[in-house]
């Protein structure tokens, strides 16, 4: 115990006065250690150094000032009429009903961002990419990269976009165009697609159109009409009042003029009845009966036609007034009863069938007319030996006329 008492006496006992830093006098020619300065005098250094930064960028914004003020050209490379037109050159007129140029470059579902190189894009909304009825802008054309002609129709208040319309230019091209159709008295095809108690709704350039009842040659219902295409001529074309009335009777006159006895015509069977079938003919019923279906008796229409069937038919007869067609097979076939056995012949050789049916007609009728003159000797004709007209005179050909190149009579 006393050897560690006297080890912590010795531990605990401070050094003398004289060998500690405060034994030492102060001397005033003692210098400070500049390490601990130099902080202080880069803090000043630095401050100067911002300070005569400030003042060049005071002094160039300064100076750039007052060469705005007094000279705002000076070292501009172009003028201010290259800029006002080069404005131009990008400034479109806004107002409704403006064509504008532009390019689409993004579709989704509901339209189409077009650039007009305006303020702001432009958008052209589904309803107002066709005419007609579409699901998406890409069935009428409209993808990405396609350069287009358009027409204002709105603005969009939230974005100050503005709406485009391609509808709108294609509905002034459509009555344009039925104009032009109706000035040529053309035939056009139209799609029945709605009705009331008046007439039905086709569908023609992408117009909506009236039919009358009155001007519809077939006894069809509205019902039995839907869907279906019809021959049509245009009746009245106004734009302003938006009438558009077509009439199918016009169409089947001009149709049926064209309608030749012994002319071969493709129809479709569209009913079948007791005494015959109904044919139709390029927007004409024809009646093919059953006497004209073969020459072999048929005592079933439904085993030799069915509705749908595509086939060859010869025109017989032609009833104008009453809109009236008989038709026939029977004169098409090369051998009685090829129309029940086989009908695929007949139509092959129909043209030919149909062209020896002509000219049996017209022989027919040269012998006709020349009975008529063996009695009229005052005519000046008379038959020779071989069957050709001769004259009684010297003023025709000896040879006379051959009558195997008589036409056929027209109806």
């Amino acid at each position: 115990m006393a050897a560690l008492a006297q080890q912590l006496a010795a531990g605990l006992r401070c050094p003398s006065l004289s060998n500690s830093h405060l034994s030492k006098p102060f001397s005033p020619k003692h210098t400070l250690n500049k390490s601990r300065l130099s902080p202080i005098v880069s803090a000043v250094a630095i401050n100067n150094a911002q300070t005569r930064e400030r003042q060049k960028l005071k002094q160039l914004f300064e100076d750039a000032y007052e060469r705005c003020r007094t000279a705002p050209m000076e070292g501009v490379a172009f003028t201010i009429e290259d800029f006002h037109s080069a404005l131009d050159k990008y400034d479109f007129n806004s107002e409704l009903g403006t064509r504008v140029k532009g390019t689409v470059f993004c579709t989704d579902n509901n339209g189409a961002l077009v650039d007009i190189t305006a303020k702001s894009s432009a958008y052209l909304p589904l309803q107002e990419a066709s005419i007609h009825r579409i699901k998406h802008v890409q069935e009428a054309g409209i993808v990405p990269g396609v350069r287009e002609e358009f027409v204002i129709i709105g603005e969009n208040q939230a974005d100050d976009s503005l709406i485009l319309s391609l509808r709108t230019i294609q509905y002034e091209l459509a009555w344009e165009r039925c104009r032009q159709l109706q000035a040529e008295d053309v035939v056009v095809k139209g799609k029945i697609v709605g009705a009331n108690k008046g007439g039905v709704v086709a569908l023609v350039e992408g117009l909506r159109g009236f039919v009358p009842f009155s001007q519809i040659s077939s006894k069809s219902t509205a019902e039995e009409l839907l869907e279906k295409e019809l021959p049509l001529k245009f009746v009245e074309v106004d734009e302003e009042q938006s009438r558009l009335v077509l009439s199918n009777r016009k169409a089947m006159a001009d149709s049926q003029a064209q309608l030749g006895i012994g002319s071969v015509v493709t129809g479709t069977v569209q009913s079948l009845k007791p005494y015959g079938a109904f044919i139709d003919i390029g927007g004409i019923n024809g009646l093919l009966h059953v006497s004209q279906i073969s020459h072999d008796r048929v005592s079933d229409i439904a085993t030799v036609l069915q509705p749908g069937d595509t086939l060859k038919v010869m025109i017989l007869s032609h009833d104008r007034e009453r809109g009236r067609v008989s038709l026939s097979t029977k004169k098409l076939e090369p051998t009685p009863g090829d129309m029940i056995r086989n009908p695929k012949l007949v139509f092959e050789k129909a043209e030919e069938m149909a062209q020896t049916f002509r000219q049996r007609i017209a022989q027919a009728e040269a012998m006709a007319r020349a009975d008529m003159l063996r009695f009229q000797p005052e005519s000046g004709l008379t038959l020779n030996s071989e069957g050709l007209l001769g004259s009684l005179n010297s003023d025709l050909p000896a040879e006379g006329i051959d009558l195997s190149a008589v036409p056929l009579a027209d109806e």
